[in-house]
């Protein structure tokens, strides 16, 4: 079945090929689907299109449908084109006539951007509550390891004093910037695009205020042509939250792989959290965090992969924008996961309390005591090349101690003033 058939076969081809997997990635939205046909036929019924006997049996049968998709019952077989058709098929089947009076005033445009905008919106929330609780873990972590010290590196060589403290508060703030693009797109998306029809509105005289207030959405996309044209742009706006997340979390990832490494030994994890080798007894691979970080890549590319699908389309709808499915629904899916993970592991991850024991690290320490030759007078290059002879002639005793006091230093985390931050943030 489909919505636009007119009694003309089409070519089997033409019909796989333009249908490609658009059944699979439906079922994600078909929840959000019935959600707009139930405002739908509220604002018809408001509107005298529809009778109140109709109203009701409709809301009855919607709500069969949303019952058999919320247990996982619900299919979009072979014969329909997308759970736009296979919805109104349902309907129809068990109201008769009436069920095909829920298209009225509508497009599969307008039904596509609805489902998809408040699909967006319930994602986008879910991710920031992951975000939020994982940060919350970074700042416990933060708390708990801030005068525990771990070696800065800069060009992969050996630099200056860092602390766990630090290290786990810094992915904590980063965190918070990406809160912040997902502000944005939630704002983006929480437009109502309902009445735009095929982009150019309806003669009918729909109520699109109170289809707005029924699903729930901010305000309205008034302009039909514009409504149009945020399909794509809600996904890219999205895709760029995600990818500003996933940049967080692959370095984050890369970061802990690197530390696990026997030749740095900052990190370890417990061998339940770890995978083997085929051949070597004594593996101990971080493929959670290897495979967060090759999905963040991923991530990451999206937001040009949608840029490039819709980049040269004029106003008005194309079938390319049904592309745009195939990027953002499994972004958003393994965005998920890739937090859940980094949640579920970094619980159980143990740092190293005695890593700079090692006399390689000494160094690490050469700008402190650089910087107490000036606190006593010595102007800075001076002080520079005094330092610099002792680390060449090997007389340069480290003084294994820091002293920062500014905000933002080891010994000044303002992890209070980050978590305000977020609090702040977190509220708009």
């Amino acid at each position: 079945m489909k919505l636009w058939e007119k009694g003309i076969q089409t070519d089997q081809q033409i019909d796989l090929f333009t249908v490609g997997n658009d059944r699979e990635l439906d079922l994600v939205l078909a929840k959000y689907d019935v959600l707009g046909s139930l405002a739908q036929t509220k604002m018809l019924r408001k509107v005298g299109l529809i009778t109140e006997h109709e109203k009701r049996d409709l809301i009855n049968a919607l709500n069969e449908i949303l019952s058999d998709i919320e247990n996982h019952t619900f299919k979009i077989e072979d014969e329909f084109e997308d759970v736009h058709s296979k919805i109104e098929f349902l309907v129809t089947k068990k109201v008769g006539d009436a069920g095909k009076k829920i298209h009225t005033a509508r497009s599969r445009n307008d039904q596509i951007l609805v489902d998809m905008n408040l699909f967006l919106k319930d994602e986008l929330k879910t991710i920031k509550d992951q975000i939020r609780k994982l940060f919350d873990l970074l700042m416990v972590l933060a708390e708990k390891n801030k005068n525990i010290l771990l070696p800065g590196y800069t060009h992969f060589q050996i630099a200056m004093p860092s602390s766990f403290g630090m290290w786990f508060s810094a992915y904590a703030e980063s965190l918070i910037d990406d809160v912040i693009l997902i502000n944005a797109a939630l704002k983006i998306v929480d437009q109502n695009p309902l009445g735009s029809a095929a982009g150019y509105g309806s003669s009918f005289p729909i109520d699109r205020k109170f289809t707005t207030q029924e699903l729930d959405f901010k305000t309205l996309k008034f302009n039909s042509v514009a409504a149009q044209m945020s399909r794509g742009k809600s996904e890219k706006s999205t895709a760029y939250a995600l990818s500003s997340l996933a940049g967080t979390l692959s370095k984050l990832a890369m970061d802990v792989t690197l530390y696990l490494c026997q030749n740095y030994n900052f990190l370890s994890l417990p061998s339940h959290l770890t995978t083997g080798s085929s051949i070597m007894p004594h593996k101990k691979n971080p493929d959670v965090f290897e495979l967060i970080r090759g999905k963040c890549n991923k991530i990451q590319a999206l937001p040009y992969e949608l840029t490039l699908i819709t980049n040269n389309l004029p106003s008005g709808y194309h079938r390319d924008l049904q592309l745009l499915k195939e990027g953002i629904i499994p972004g958003i899916q393994n965005c998920k996961a890739c937090l859940d993970m980094a949640l579920y592991s970094l619980q159980d991850i143990q740092v190293n309390k005695n890593i700079l024991e090692d006399p390689k690290y000494d160094y690490l320490f050469t700008v402190d005591a650089l910087n107490e030759l000036v606190a006593e007078g010595v102007p800075f290059r001076d002080a520079y090349k005094i330092i610099g002879q002792k680390v060449e002639q090997g007389t340069f005793q480290s003084p294994k101690k820091t002293t920062h006091t500014h905000e933002g230093s080891i010994n000044h985390l303002c992890l209070d003033e980050i978590k305000k931050k977020m609090d702040d943030y977190w509220k708009n």
